[in-house]
């Protein structure tokens, strides 16, 4: 079996990434979106993001397994070294350390960048369910962001209400 490597996310990756997504969309409360983003609207987001900040995606024998990118957290000029992040992983591939090498990789170029921020959004709910398990707070934990908010009842899935957990690293 091949390794992992990483490369910069291309326009040309928006159909895998849009697969890799919507499993998280139809099926789970890890994202807030309720309808899988057509290819043309990643293209779209991935040519925004890729002007200013990382999009990078993870390989294994020649597949896109897992994608992380940066965007602006605010438009305000005082945010300008702060970002927000958001990972995918294919549900096949995950607790396989993929994760880990993204952000150690997206750290660095945004260190490069100047970035001494990173902000992770993620969806929360006091007992696991179905949809939503504390898999990505552990995650983001264990990577070294702290808890910074938890913004109880904000989102609206399934027909149940989840909580949003703002988590903080610096870097």
């Amino acid at each position: 079996m091949g390794e992992f490597y990483i490369r910069d996310a291309s326009i040309e990756d928006a159909k895998r990434l849009v697969e890799i997504y919507s499993y998280y969309v139809l099926n789970t409360a890890v994202s807030f979106e309720y309808e899988v983003p057509s290819a043309e609207e990643f293209k779209d987001r991935i040519k925004k993001i890729n002007e200013k900040y990382p999009y990078m995606v993870s390989i294994k024998d020649n597949r896109i397994v897992g994608y992380v990118y940066a965007s602006a957290y605010s438009v305000r000029s005082a945010y300008d070294w702060t970002v927000a992040t958001s990972i995918y992983i294919d549900r096949d591939y995950r607790r396989q350390g993929i994760g880990r090498m993204l952000y150690k990789e997206l750290e660095e170029r945004l260190k490069a960048q100047g970035i001494v921020n990173i902000l992770a959004g993620a969806a929360f709910c006091e007992q696991e369910d179905e949809y939503l398990s504390h898999d990505s707070y552990k995650f983001h934990l264990k990577e070294g962001y702290s808890k910074v908010a938890h913004m109880k009842g904000v989102g609206k899935k399934f027909g149940r209400w989840y909580d949003l957990l703002w988590l903080q690293k610096k870097i």
